[in-house]
């Protein structure tokens, strides 16, 4: 284990101005504001300012060389060691402002950088918090408002954007944690999550759907009215339509880039009642073009 005088790389004979440089030295090149995302470099810098705190003070510099003291500061025999402390509040408090504060009064470019540091930290901006919301693909396709509970209480109202998809994250600006002193809050990201609909599947900006008919609207036509994610509308089924048979209704999709929607792709099944009908079955066996006609031909190797 590193004792503090070989964590700064200086003798135990080193003068307080030799340990001032070495420490110096040592947090221009690990402060964490100068290597953001380097972990290692942190937990080094906080063992750097540790060592620093208490070599930097001649009494407790005394009682660590008469041990009497350990490496954190605590009275033996206790046996705490710094590095088991080196994650714990203490560790990071001799990694604050306070591990340092002596430096901060210089004119040099890294005094202001410690300012800045110090003053960043007082009013640094709040933690973006992160939530998930249930849409309906109805919602999704037409978009509006939608009002998302807090897990810890209270609500916001989400604006969603027509044609939104399922993992799409939208963000709210300032709705997030409170920011400390003059510190701007986060943002709240919404996660959204599409509800399937057993009606529709999207396809592109295309909504589809599969419309059961009966054999009467398919042999003679006629007006049906059809289930849209929006609300339902009428649509003209042509004689003769065969399961299979695909009609359009325009505009009634997702929109599309320039402000223009998706189609809604209808396709149609004829489905007969349940149950045997004697009527249907004497028509059809008495129906000669229906057995002259092969609707597998086309499949026919």
């Amino acid at each position: 284990m590193e004792s503090p005088y070989e964590i700064l790389g200086v003798a135990t004979q080193a003068s307080a101005e030799d340990i001032k440089k070495a420490y110096r030295r040592l947090a221009r090149k690990l402060h964490p504001d100068l290597n953001a995302g380097d972990k290692g470099g942190e937990e080094r810098f906080k063992a750097v300012s540790a060592a620093y705190r208490l070599l930097s003070d001649p009494d407790t510099r005394a009682r660590y060389d008469a041990g009497e003291i350990d490496e954190m500061g605590v009275e033996r025999p206790q046996r705490h060691y710094y590095r088991d402390h080196a994650g714990s509040a203490q560790a990071d408090a001799y990694a604050s402002d306070a591990g340092h504060a002596d430096f901060m009064d210089g004119e040099d470019a890294f005094a202001e950088m410690l300012r800045q540091a110090a003053r960043a930290r007082a009013n640094r901006r709040g933690q973006d918090l992160h939530y998930r919301l249930a849409v309906t693909f109805a919602e999704a396709v037409a978009g509006g408002m939608k009002r998302l509970t807090l897990p810890l209480g209270g609500v916001i109202d989400v604006n969603l954007p027509p044609g939104v998809v399922d993992g799409q994250i939208l963000r709210l600006k300032g709705k997030g944690a409170a920011g400390a002193g003059e510190g701007e809050p986060g943002d709240a990201l919404v996660e959204l999550e599409i509800a399937a609909d057993p009606r529709f599947t999207r396809e592109g900006e295309d909504v589809v759907l599969d419309l059961p008919i009966s054999l009467g609207e398919a042999v003679l036509g006629g007006r049906v009215r059809v289930p849209t994610p929006t609300g339902a509308v009428e649509m003209s089924v042509p004689p003769g339509a065969s399961s299979g048979t695909t009609l359009r209704l325009k505009g009634q999709g997702l929109p599309r880039k320039g402000g223009t929607r998706g189609d809604e792709r209808v396709r149609l099944r004829i489905v007969l009642p349940k149950g045997r009908d004697e009527e249907l079955e004497r028509f059809v066996a008495g129906w000669q073009a229906g057995k002259d006609f092969d609707p597998r031909a086309e499949v026919q190797p």
